[in-house]
């Protein structure tokens, strides 16, 4: 214990002491800390009040199609994908991919039972005007 509060006390000694800096990684790599001399970089992300601009869910409810046939949902015209995924449902169903339409637009989900020759497969897909 006794241990414990003399690294605890040299850490908040030198955290107090003037002219010490403490870095971070910033996105570019790069070692920043109370020395910085620019203001970070704005990636224009919205202020967490405003939300995501024309963020929402679209769901392609479960449906047991054959196995490992693909399932899509697109986002609404004029929207780009952010993240999405899929369920694989049934007593031996396996997920087999899960992964963004080629041009962004959409998300794709597959899948396989080893027991029968179809699946159940959900897919959703996150979206927004990016």
């Amino acid at each position: 214990m006794r241990g414990r509060l003399v690294i605890a006390v040299g850490a908040l000694t030198m955290a107090l002491t003037s002219g010490v800096a403490w870095g971070a990684q910033d996105d570019g790599g790069q070692a920043t800390g109370s020395h910085r001399t620019k203001p970070p970089v704005s990636h224009k992300h919205p202020r967490a009040h405003e939300g995501v601009p024309g963020y929402q869910r679209v769901t392609l409810p479960n449906a047991n199609v054959p196995n490992f046939q693909r399932r899509t949902v697109h986002c609404p015209p004029g929207k780009k994908v952010l993240g999405g995924g899929a369920e694989a449902r049934g007593d031996t169903a396996i997920l087999v991919g899960s992964f963004p339409t080629d041009d962004g637009t959409g998300w794709i989900g597959l899948g396989r039972q080893t027991a029968t020759d179809n699946v159940g497969i959900s897919v959703f897909v996150i979206c927004a005007n990016v």
